[in-house]
């Protein structure tokens, strides 16, 4: 079934606030929220613009803590603890952007997991669209990338058809770039299939400086968040996704991982939360 967010100018508009040099960067923008699946997605991949959406609203759908405990015990952390460690860098990081607290809620579902909850992140997040009147969500693509991307990725998308459905304001979804399998391996900063409406950001060595700085302040992932790119940032419109077919041929970037997921089952999972929240029928 494919899912299809409402355009409006509002999608445009953050577009070009991110966009805008710094020179003609905007007064304001639209009422914002950016939808990540980790504490550290929003940094890696729209790291150079955080300052512009200080105004914006920030939920991250995880806690960043898988349940196995191996990326907690690297740290001599329980589960629990690197959970905390991991809020407590997003304030940090967000709040040295001029972020604060009260603009932040991480909704806490288990890292790796939050296929398992589509229909209950959707309507949460249903909620606090309407809550905060969101003209535009900036969020994951639908690539393969992570199950917890894809995840924030369909439950962005349902819930804006689920606001559609009650005659409510549909956000317009902009998409950053992240990561995916590409043909000659693991590919990040790009999106699959790149097209002529991606709005690439090419950072100068002292713009890549100050994005570097941000994520050094992710101690806790000072083993994974290197292998990301700093020199590009990529945005674009997203386009209606069909959640029960593959994000691109080929196997998929988590599939190659442990992290309990594969493509067929997660579109499994999509179907089921399609049913649940009375989606079924394609837009």
């Amino acid at each position: 079934m494919t899912i299809v967010t409402q355009a409006s100018d509002a999608g445009a508009a953050l577009i070009a606030a991110l966009a805008a040099p710094e020179a003609q960067a905007p007064a304001s923008l639209p009422r914002t929220m950016v939808v990540g699946a980790h504490p550290d997605d929003e940094t890696a991949f729209a790291g150079f613009r955080l300052a512009r959406l200080a105004s914006a609203q920030f939920v991250c759908v995880t806690d960043g803590s898988p349940r196995d405990g191996l990326d907690a015990a690297r740290y001599n952390l329980t589960p629990d603890e690197y959970a905390h460690a991991r809020a407590g860098e997003l304030q940090d990081v967000l709040g040295s952007c001029g972020i604060p607290a009260d603009h932040i809620r991480i909704l806490g579902y288990t890292d790796q997991e939050a296929a398992l909850h589509l229909a209950g992140i959707a309507r949460l997040l249903t909620a606090l669209l309407q809550q905060h009147a969101i003209e535009a969500v900036l969020t994951h693509p639908y690539e393969g990338g992570h199950p917890d991307h894809d995840a924030t990725a369909f439950a962005v998308h349902a819930a804006a058809r689920l606001l559609a459905q009650q005659g409510r304001r549909t956000p317009a979804v902009v998409e950053m770039a992240c990561y995916h399998a590409g043909q000659e391996g693991f590919r990040a900063g790009t999106f699959v299939g790149v097209g002529p409406e991606d709005t690439v950001l090419h950072l100068t060595p002292e713009e890549q400086e100050r994005k570097r700085a941000l994520l050094d302040r992710f101690a806790t992932q000072r083993h994974t968040l290197p292998y990301l790119p700093v020199a590009v940032e990529c945005y674009r419109r997203a386009a209606g996704y069909d959640f029960l077919q593959p994000p691109h041929a080929g196997p998929l970037h988590y599939e190659r991982q442990p992290w309990g997921m594969t493509g067929e089952r997660f579109r499994s999972l999509a179907a089921q939360a399609l049913q649940e929240l009375g989606l079924e029928r394609t837009a």
